[in-house]
């Protein structure tokens, strides 16, 4: 179930959009200051942040900001009273989905939460298939590490023999062992699965 992340200090906008969004059968936390939700924020849960630009303490693309700073891949969509082309360019540019200015029509809020969600949805499986590879890459032994970074650099197993001084039938035990672990049949995929993992 996907979490729409409400941000505004207007009360009144608070309890209109959340009433709108729930009536659409969203989710939705609502959060009166930047402050509020930054203490009580879980990036585990899946969803989007509708965030108003203009707010004291910290103002929308602060919170964006912040919310990267933390580590947080959590998609963004900016409202705003006051929507000024060079803010909605920094906000494009640091990655949000959507910036729509006030009053916020319907039909463009919940179709960029769509949006939104649907770009959390990649992130997640992206950062899940990350996850996994990251934890078969734990598994290879120090000399199986540099047998790998070698295959994917292009040596034959006679040519990394040479370099680490040693015979070519143990090299192909350790390419072999390595292979396995990594759950990869082919050099082909064994050089996708490291692109992936961004070794």
């Amino acid at each position: 179930m996907f979490t729409v992340f409400l941000v505004d200090d207007d009360a009144s906008v608070l309890k209109a959009l959340s009433r709108l969004l729930r009536a659409k059968g969203c989710q939705v936390r609502p959060f009166i200051s930047p402050r509020e939700f930054l203490d009580h924020h879980d990036a585990t849960v899946p969803g989007c942040a509708v965030l108003d630009v203009a707010m004291p303490e910290l103002d929308g693309l602060e919170l964006q900001q912040a919310l990267t700073a933390a580590g947080a891949q959590r998609p963004v969509i900016f409202i705003t009273g006051a929507g000024d082309i060079p803010t909605s360019v920094r906000a494009m540019k640091a990655g949000a989905i959507d910036f729509l200015t006030k009053p916020v029509s319907d039909k463009d809020l919940v179709d960029a939460i769509d949006r939104a969600n649907e770009q959390d949805a990649r992130n997640r499986q992206i950062q899940a298939e990350l996850a996994v590879i990251q934890t078969k890459m734990a598994t290879l032994t120090p000399r199986e590490r540099e047998v790998l970074t070698r295959v994917v650099a292009g040596r034959l197993n006679k040519q990394i023999a040479a370099d680490l001084g040693t015979s070519e039938k143990t090299i192909k035990v350790h390419h072999g062992r390595m292979m396995d672990k990594l759950g990869v049949r082919t050099v082909a995929d064994l050089v996708r699965l490291v692109e992936k993992a961004g070794k």
